[in-house]
């Protein structure tokens, strides 16, 4: 029924569900990876067979709270987060992963370390790089898994959490595990934490789609998309074109959807962070080539 919103939906639950990240796993059902303001914000796990039954919410993470970014590799689930100091969110720095193959009872690290969860311990064998003691601040964007179940993160490293240019540019980052070690590239540099972009990865030929490219709003959240790639599994990363360019309005978060191919692989929005404006949705094929910009009004398919 469109534009009607009472009609054809049940109430399944009601309760404290904050960042939700379900993924859906043959023989688990969904499995949701979500946060909850228990003692800041802390990870847990929970289940569903079939969307309307759901097992009771298991911790996993509680070192003062935590941002996470997951995703699926067959039956695997990976999740890599930060730490927040005291639980203090503008403190967020450290960069952890743990994974799950039987949907949360039990977690390793990626080599196949067994992990006491939940983790309550800032020095564990889940932490993969130690920012804090640097000044170092870390903004997760995406996860992504190579053929073979290798992770890759992809995250930005700021020494401020305020906007503006006194804290410098802000590192691009891509951390992967290369079957005996994690490797930390830096990709480029923005001019905002939260310049939230995309990570695929195609055998050999990881890409990279984000706003590294100053917008007509600088020092705010979002800017011009690049296209970003590697061909040796992360190592070096080159420019590949712009996508956007010459706008009115700052491109941002642009997105990676599930099982992405052309001409639909990445979607975002524009808009201004600095004052109202309107907000159009764009999609682009996989090279950036060919950028599309939804009708502001649809009137037909």
């Amino acid at each position: 029924r469109p534009f009607d919103v009472q009609a054809g939906f049940d109430l399944v639950r009601t309760g404290e569900m904050t960042y939700p990240q379900p993924h859906w796993i043959d023989g688990m059902g969904f499995v949701d990876l979500f946060t909850m303001f228990t003692c800041g914000r802390e990870l847990y796990i929970a289940h569903s067979p079939d969307g309307r039954d759901r097992s009771a919410p298991k911790k996993f993470a509680g070192i003062g709270g935590h941002y996470q970014v997951s995703a699926v590799h067959g039956r695997r689930i990976g999740t890599f987060f930060n730490r927040h100091p005291g639980g203090v969110v503008n403190q967020r720095t450290d960069l952890y992963y743990m994974e799950t193959s039987d949907g949360g009872r039990t977690w390793t690290t990626v080599d196949g370390r067994p992990l006491t969860a939940p983790l309550s311990d800032p020095d564990n064998p889940a932490r993969v790089e130690e920012y804090s003691s640097r000044g170092l601040l870390v903004y997760g964007n995406d996860l992504a898994f190579t053929a073979d179940g290798r992770p890759a993160m992809f995250y930005i490293v700021s020494r401020d959490w305020k906007p503006g240019p006194e804290a410098g540019p802000r590192e691009w980052k891509v951390t992967a595990w290369t079957g005996r070690e994690w490797a930390t590239t830096t990709v480029t540099t923005s001019d905002h934490n939260y310049d939230m972009g995309s990570l695929y990865i195609h055998g050999d030929d990881w890409r990279m789609i984000g706003p590294s490219d100053p917008g007509p709003q600088p020092w705010v959240t979002g800017g011009e998309l690049v296209l970003w790639r590697s061909r040796d599994d992360g190592r070096t990363w080159a420019r590949e074109r712009a996508i956007t360019a010459a706008n009115e309005r700052n491109h941002f978060y642009p997105r990676r959807p599930l099982n992405a191919h052309d001409p639909f692989f990445a979607f975002w929005a524009d808009g201004r962070a600095d004052a109202m404006s309107e907000s159009h949705l764009w999609f682009c094929n996989s090279d950036g080539s060919r950028v599309y910009r939804l009708p502001w009004r649809m009137e037909g398919e």
